[in-house]
């Protein structure tokens, strides 16, 4: 079974779910794929006790805090692929960023996929745009290694809020003319 609540943020509304024991998806509202790895149904629980820590955290980080993502049991469903990504997102330090072709060379070194196998940034950015634990596992801090700003699939607006929320130097990115939400 299933449990959800809703969190207030300054970026807007976010749907937060639970297998009971584990946070297994914090969508916002209206982003793409919005609840798709959790399709069972989801039973409103405001006072789950890892609702309270979820919202603890969220509150920390949205008053400009750095909560320790080691806080939460996280338990997002995925392939071992997107597990693979999503662990390597949780790695990247609160205010920095990395390409998805950094993060495809290290999926690829981890596999032992080099050379013409090795595994390609879009591979990887398919996995980041499918995170079901959005601001936790930090997608937004994934970037084009031109600098571009494209792949946040809450909406670039979103994206930028919460790099700057986070100190990034915002001065070496742009907004594509044309964006992406993977």
């Amino acid at each position: 079974m299933f449990y959800s609540t809703r969190y207030s943020s300054p970026i807007g509304p976010v749907l937060v779910a639970s297998d009971g024991d584990n946070l297994v998806g914090l969508w916002l509202e209206g982003q793409k794929y919005f609840g798709g790895t959790v399709a069972e149904e989801r039973v409103p629980k405001d006072d789950l006790s890892v609702f309270s820590v979820v919202r603890e955290w969220l509150d920390e980080y949205f008053a400009g805090g750095k909560p320790d993502i080691a806080r939460l049991p996280l338990a997002p469903r995925g392939s071992s692929f997107r597990r693979a990504v999503w662990a390597l997102l949780c790695e990247i330090p609160y205010g920095t960023t990395t390409t998805y072709g950094e993060i495809a060379r290290i999926v690829a070194a981890q596999t032992g996929r080099t050379g013409k196998a090795s595994m390609s940034g879009q591979a990887v950015g398919g996995a980041v745009g499918h995170n079901p634990i959005s601001i936790v596992i930090p997608c937004h801090r994934v970037v084009g290694a031109n600098g571009s700003l494209t792949g946040y699939a809450g909406g670039l607006e979103k994206k930028i809020r919460l790099l700057e929320l986070e100190g990034a130097d915002m001065a070496r990115f742009y907004v594509p003319t044309k964006g992406t939400a993977l």
